[in-house]
């Protein structure tokens, strides 16, 4: 990988990581689903009316809206709102490198080395123990929303793949279209009026702050900068860098949130950090899990 891209790659995970408890901030005053349709609302306006749509199918852009709207984002939001810590939920999303890794074989057989399964073992375990060392902090169901978020993200990693855009910033905007409709409409299901109301008559500034970085930090720029990298390399290659995301997740919560990091969750971190480091090694081509076609 190139310096400049491995420079962008490190750049886009550390303003991930801080999104997380970032976002705890914002959801202290707006309801999760309704800040998350705001942040999608602000992502696609008024850049949309300025920006060409690129030149792929409406249903791209469609999928990967819904997808990382609703079925990512909206639900990282209710999982941190229902419990789970900022930076473990920087954790939990890491999954989605497995689920790419395992996309990335079985629809365009790029292959796996055994360092990438040596890497992918180590970050599992490193996931568990996080998990594990945080009992009552956060709910099955907020763990559970996690997971199927990272799902989600790996889908539409895949998503990127297969449309072959190359339009990055103009793919985001239009892709945030699609997710503010149907999360409002879900918030309006779930809670009625009452955080709509809310909004107006409880307004902080720093939830402010939290959803405009959400917008222009955490949505236009990192998924500019990654949908960039998931074009130039194999999704195999990239997906590993998501490991860093809650290394930077952690520490902004140590910083931002006041959250302290004992001896077993400093084993987990290590551990992913491992399974960075083991997974971008490069082996020789004869330690490759699975021959060349």
């Amino acid at each position: 990988m190139q310096k400049k891209h491995l420079f962008l790659a490190v750049l886009v995970t550390a303003v991930w990581g801080l999104n997380f408890p970032v976002t705890k901030l914002g959801l202290a005053a707006i309801d999760p689903l309704l800040l998350t349709a705001l942040r999608f609302t602000l992502a696609a306006l008024p850049w949309v009316f300025f920006v060409k749509r690129p030149p792929i199918a409406i249903k791209w852009l469609a999928a990967y809206g819904l997808i990382f709207g609703v079925a990512m984002w909206a639900l990282i939001n209710l999982g941190i709102e229902w419990g789970v810590p900022p930076g473990t939920a920087a954790l939990l999303i890491q999954f989605s490198a497995f689920f790419t890794m395992g996309w990335g074989v079985l629809l365009f057989r790029e292959q796996l080395s055994y360092a990438q399964m040596l890497g992918m073992g180590l970050a599992v375990l490193g996931l568990i123990s996080i998990i594990l060392a945080s009992p009552g902090q956060g709910t099955t169901l907020g763990y559970a929303l996690l997971l199927v978020s990272a799902l989600s993200w790996s889908v539409g990693n895949v998503i990127i793949k297969q449309s072959k855009v190359r339009e990055m910033f103009a793919f985001v905007v239009w892709a945030s279209v699609f997710p503010p409709l149907p999360l409002l409409l879900l918030t309006w299901l779930a809670h009625g009026s009452a955080p709509f109301t809310a909004l107006v008559t409880h307004f902080e500034w720093v939830a402010l702050f939290s959803l405009l970085f959400q917008v222009y930090a955490a949505t236009h720029f990192c998924y500019w900068g990654w949908n960039l990298l998931l074009r130039e390399y194999p999704v195999s290659r990239v997906a590993p860098l998501s490991l860093l995301i809650p290394v930077f997740g952690i520490a902004g919560s140590m910083l931002i949130l006041g959250h302290r990091v004992g001896a077993s969750e400093g084993v987990s971190i290590a551990l992913i950090l491992s399974a960075l480091v083991v997974g971008l090694l490069k082996w020789p081509r004869g330690l490759r899990l699975l021959p060349r076609q």
